[in-house]
């Protein structure tokens, strides 16, 4: 409805709007309904649509039902409301929190994630099938609240560090581990690990340590997390560049390994993580692990440093979670062994053998082989080739086969060793690129990545709060989109950067906010191609490259699998038409 007597101020601009149309026509200047102005028009935007039709989902933009279509334009209109309401600074409702920064839309991940998570769009986004998560690493899986809790309440569980924890700074900066001790081993009478006269890595039960904690059990809480996250202070920090980061970064995979890898609570967690990603809307889950962390059987006086134990128990808590009930239609998981790129060639030996050892005892549970850890201070590919060579000639002699699954071009590197990454990771024949953050600067390897279909796993918050883009306006990965790149979302690491058990869906939301571009067909073809491309079940080399070209439309697991993701897909637009669209109609009609 309109007013019939309009404000005076919009009288004003009233005015002021013919003043100029009037100046413009005494000036000459043409108007837009001009015919050579649309002509110039027209040609441009003849231009727009030849370049979208290079998009990596131009074909699936292409083929959308008339259903996800129209809930395609409700979630843009969603999502340019949010842009010019909760989003813009100068809104009423923003002026009234006094927030202690202007909002935007693609701000910080860490500066935005409250707000987007009151948002329409996160509600939306919540509910979508996400399909698979395909780039992910176990010890930072999970919810650092739940762990805690759980290590409160599992016996026999302490905390011990090579030095004493007595004042704010070594709280801040020593290492400790948690540790599951038998019986009556643990230090109960021990000086306290908060004093100077503590033993050195004498056990302490950690209820005993949280209750003589400056701050009690819940500030014993609190400190842990810090230690165990990268907290919202160290996220913003972008102008203490990404080594400095990624040293807390590292410092937390240890510790979160410690108390996660005692059978009782490793079994909890691995059906709690599944539970949190069924709910989250991914059906599968190619997980990543580094075997450092010893691991310990229910009571055992010892620690398993064979991991035989672990792959089992984990084998049986994917198995047992997928028939449930409460694990109805998800899919299962797969792990990718992990060595750390930084150790010497003897040590990543040693870990190449243990992998492809624990291959034979568990077919079906080892998917492939990456090498992790930060890439600027780690080994290049090219200095690992020679041992790259000699685990592919073990594992032809033992009969199994071990894909690649290369992190690679995680950096900000452009052209030296490290950047080069990329070029040793297609060359070696990589099923998916970990990142590929730096993969836009290579038209060549851009061309060869098409080519080959292999996969660049992105991970736009772990980028963020690593360092390696301000925010997720400047990421690369709508570059790589635009030249046709096949990608997909991942979480990399939500329990240490922050997006805990909702973690995938921070990142979709974050691209659909933050990408004008994407859209929610852009955002649906993104986890089409998780289910495409996910590590479902052992096949050659032929086989994978057949099946990702033919698109996985004939009567394979894969194909299976990304039809049941279409359907999941379409009965979501239909709740998003029925849920959002009326509400969108009147504000139309207003």
């Amino acid at each position: 409805m309109t007013d019939a007597n309009p404000p005076e101020h919009q009288q004003l601009a009233d005015l002021e709007l013919d003043e100029e149309e009037a100046f413009l026509e005494k000036e000459g200047v043409p108007t837009l309904d001009q015919p050579f102005i649309q002509k110039y028009l027209d040609g441009r935007d003849n231009l727009v649509a030849t370049e979208k039709r290079q998009r990596s989902d131009h074909v699936f933009r292409e083929g959308l039902s008339p259903m996800a279509a129209e809930a395609a334009s409700i979630v843009s209109a969603i999502r340019f409301e949010e842009q010019q309401t909760l989003w813009n600074a100068s809104y009423e409702d923003n002026l009234a929190k006094q927030e202690p920064f202007e909002v935007h839309p693609g701000m910080m991940f860490s500066l935005a994630k409250e707000r987007m998570e009151s948002s329409k769009l996160w509600k939306i986004v919540k509910k979508m099938p996400k399909g698979a998560l395909l780039h992910c690493h176990l010890e930072a899986m999970g919810d650092l609240d739940w762990l805690m809790e759980e290590a409160f309440n599992t016996e026999g569980i302490c905390i011990l560090a090579p030095s004493p924890l007595a004042s704010d700074d070594a709280r801040e900066t020593n290492d400790f581990i948690f540790q599951y001790v038998k019986g009556d081993t643990a230090s109960t009478n021990a000086e306290s690990i908060w004093t100077q006269s503590y033993q050195s890595n004498s056990p302490i039960p950690i209820g005993i340590a949280a209750d003589s904690f400056p701050g009690g059990k819940d500030g014993f809480i609190a400190w842990f997390k810090s230690r165990a996250s990268i907290t919202h202070e160290e996220a913003v920090q972008h102008h203490l560049g990404p080594n400095a980061i990624w040293r807390k970064f590292m410092a937390c995979f240890p510790l979160l390994a410690s108390l996660q890898r005692y059978e009782p609570i490793f079994r909890k967690f691995i059906r709690n993580m599944l539970k949190q990603l069924h709910e989250d809307g991914v059906k599968w889950v190619d997980l990543r692990s580094v075997f450092l962390a010893p691991y310990t059987k229910k009571g055992a006086p010892k620690q398993d440093e064979d991991f035989e134990g672990m792959l089992a128990a984990m084998q049986e808590e994917i198995d047992a979670y997928c028939d449930s009930e409460e694990g109805k239609g998800f899919w299962g998981a797969r792990l990718i062994w992990t060595t750390v790129r930084a150790f010497s060639h003897k040590q990543i030996v040693q870990d190449m053998k243990e992998c492809i050892r624990l291959k034979v005892l568990f077919p079906d549970l080892i998917a492939g082989y990456d090498l992790v850890g930060q890439e600027d201070a780690g080994r290049c590919l090219a200095e690992l080739t020679p041992l790259l060579f000699w685990f592919k000639k073990r594992c032809a002699e033992e009969g199994v086969d071990i894909p690649f699954f290369f992190h690679a071009g995680e950096t900000l590197g452009d052209g030296d060793e490290v950047d080069e990454n990329l070029f040793d990771a297609v060359l070696l024949g990589t099923r998916r690129i970990g990142h590929g953050f730096s993969l836009y600067k290579h038209p060549l390897l851009i061309e060869m990545v098409k080519d080959k279909r292999i996969l660049v796993e992105s991970c736009p918050v772990s980028n963020e709060v690593l360092r390696l883009t301000s925010s997720i306006t400047s990421h690369p990965l709508p570059a790589l989109l635009s030249r046709g790149v096949p990608c997909s979302l991942c979480n990399d690491d939500p329990a240490i950067l922050g997006q805990g058990k909702s973690g995938m869906t921070h990142d979709f939301w974050q691209a659909l906010q933050g990408w004008e571009n994407l859209g929610l067909p852009g955002l649906a073809s993104l986890a089409e191609n998780s289910v495409r491309w996910a590590a479902y079940d052992d096949c050659s080399a032929k086989e994978w490259a057949e099946e990702i070209k033919s698109g996985a439309v004939g009567k394979t697991l894969r194909g299976e699998r990304m039809r049941e993701w279409t359907k999941e897909f379409e009965k979501f637009c239909q709740w998003v038409v029925w849920e959002f669209g009326a509400e969108n109609d009147m504000k139309t009609l207003d």
